[in-house]
């Protein structure tokens, strides 16, 4: 879990990260706690959607009429939102500003989420329970990555480029294949099956109940350490390569696992030259394809009811055959 997130924060482009499991282990304390590793992202001052200054295609219409020198740039911190089980198509995408409307006779947007979600995460607890209105728009927002709002005598569209997490219980009901299939990654979480590692979960909750300002002191350095691991890897993904040795092998996986399409390949690229940026390599290797194989095609993978053989396992028989 805590890899895949790295990931995405390293190449939002690889599509987002679905997080299934048990109750109570640690998939929400996970996801938002992942804002406190990001580093800054530029965007224009004021702007309400957070443009990046350096992609003008997908700014705003305010911030494109904008000349160089009228655009004061600042850093802000990438923003993690939470799209709550109950919110409204409204809430999401954004709708008339009434108090305006009412008190002033002007016809303003009011942006939702989405807006605020620009340049950093959307998180959706719960996302197997997802209304399917807001499915299908959160679908068309993440293929063309702009907001287009036509109700209500507006007409408009802001950018909304966001990598997508979601969380749930597989128990409590399963994804639309659409959706499913926007995730970049997908990972499985289980309960903790020994004593040691329970009680440590125990002993660390009970530590930051008691002392929050003290137990957050005491893992500061290793938070910094991540957001300049993240940074770097930022920094050099551009110039990792990807030899054609791993995209054979990338291919050949997915050919012996009947996925269909071509996102697993891509998928396991982009994801694989993560990985490698993360650790400081030149290249991605092999090794690295096979790290992040699993949660880049477990959700990928065509299901077979007479098959008692779980997807996890079907990936690791298929490595073994590919790789050795």
């Amino acid at each position: 879990m805590k890899q895949a997130l790295l990931i995405s924060a390293v190449d939002p482009d690889i599509g987002g990260v679905l997080i299934l499991g048990d109750r109570g282990t640690g998939k929400s304390t996970a996801i938002r706690a992942l804002a406190a590793l990001l580093p800054d992202r530029k965007v224009v001052e004021g702007c309400p959607y957070g443009c990046d200054p350096a992609e003008r295609a997908d700014q705003c219409d305010a911030c494109r009429a904008r000349t160089a020198r009228d655009r004061v740039v600042v850093r802000v911190p990438i923003p993690v939102v939470d799209l709550p089980l109950g919110a409204t198509e409204d809430r999401l995408v954004g709708a008339l500003d009434l108090e305006r409307a009412l008190t002033r006779g002007e016809k303003a947007f009011e942006p939702g989420l989405l807006a605020r979600a620009n340049g950093g995460y959307l998180y959706i607890d719960e996302v197997n329970l997802l209304e399917d209105h807001l499915v299908d728009l959160l679908l068309d927002v993440a293929a063309s990555g702009r907001n287009v709002v036509e109700r209500e005598g507006l007409s408009l569209s802001h950018p909304a480029k966001f990598v997508l997490v979601g969380s749930g219980n597989p128990e409590e009901g399963e994804l639309r294949p659409q959706l499913l299939d926007r995730f970049g990654l997908a990972v499985d979480v289980g309960t903790p099956r020994t004593v040691a590692e329970r009680v440590q979960v125990v002993k660390r909750r009970n530590a930051f109940e008691a002392d929050r300002a003290g137990f957050s002191a005491l893992w500061r350095k290793d938070e910094a350490r991540t957001t300049r691991r993240i940074a770097s890897a930022r920094a050099a993904l551009a110039a990792v390569d990807v030899p054609d040795e791993v995209l054979e092998a990338a291919a050949t996986l997915c050919l012996s696992l009947g996925t269909d399409g071509l996102r697993g390949e891509l998928t396991l690229m982009r994801a694989a030259r993560a990985l490698a940026a993360l650790d400081g390599a030149p290249a991605a290797g092999l090794d690295h394809l096979a790290r992040i194989a699993p949660s880049a095609l477990r959700h990928r993978l065509r299901r077979n009811p007479l098959d008692d053989v779980g997807s996890a396992a079907r990936i690791e028989i298929a490595l073994k055959e590919v790789l050795g």
